[in-house]
């Protein structure tokens, strides 16, 4: 088949794929991943089909491509894979009634997930440090099946520098870091529960998604879970720098 036929067959694919409503394109998208051996669990499948992705990316993109999208402010939402790989390697640390923080929490669409996990009666906490960022998640959270958690206030999201995490509602039972760090910030480690896990991005040119479990005496385990490339984590002036 010659270029331009194999174009226009991907076309015609793309065509098919994006054809339907909202809702059978978000789960298409995550049965996708499931049959890729990325989505595991059932209860990550649930939560990702109930939080509508379309509800969390700029107008004009596609949403449920497995890619990372531009925000605006040199930043991105993450690929669905990359979302999912997050909310699997933390499942056990999402269970109702747990207290979880999004650090680098962008459109709100990762923290509405971890919202719809812990509960009512857990805490999802998102930390931006763009304001205008906080401003937009929070309108898309209020359009999405976590509206109700926003408004009872078990789900927030705050301006303010991530790496030092969100004092109030620490410990926390999950962490995830939306930003690739030089090191694992400190504050992020005293904030993790005994028991607690965080998934985070760390390097700079190579960048590798680790594993931090803190163990009941304080001490934590490290482990890699694979090769990543984020956006850095760093402070507001210069991420708006560019």
């Amino acid at each position: 088949m010659n270029p331009k036929a194999k174009l226009n067959l991907l076309l015609h694919k793309v065509q098919q794929y994006w054809s339907g409503n909202a809702v059978n394109q978000n789960k298409g998208m995550v049965e996708n991943l499931q049959r890729s051996g990325i989505i595991q669990s059932r209860k990550v499948a649930e939560v990702m089909e109930t939080i509508d992705r379309g509800l969390f990316v700029p107008n004009g993109t596609p949403p449920y491509v497995d890619s990372p999208m531009v925000i605006g402010y040199n930043a991105t939402i993450s690929a669905p894979h990359m979302h999912a790989t997050c909310l699997q390697l933390l499942e056990e640390n999402l269970q109702p009634g747990m207290h979880a923080l999004d650090v680098g929490s962008g459109t709100g669409y990762l923290t509405a997930c971890f919202a719809m996990m812990v509960g009512p009666q857990g805490r999802a906490v998102g930390v931006e440090h763009i304001p205008e960022l906080v401003s937009s998640s929070i309108e898309n959270i209020q359009k999405s099946a976590a509206a109700s958690l926003l408004k009872d206030g078990s789900l927030s999201v705050h301006s303010g520098d991530g790496r030092q995490g969100w004092p109030e509602f620490a410990p926390y039972d999950a962490i995830h870091v939306g930003a690739a760090a030089k090191e694992i910030p400190q504050p992020l480690i005293d904030q993790l529960k005994p028991g607690g896990r965080m998934v985070i991005p760390v390097g700079v040119l190579f960048q590798d998604l680790q594993v931090v479990d803190k163990n009941s005496d304080g001490s934590v385990s490290i482990r890699t879970e694979t090769s990543v490339r984020y956006v850095p984590l760093t402070s507001k002036e210069a991420q708006l720098q560019g």
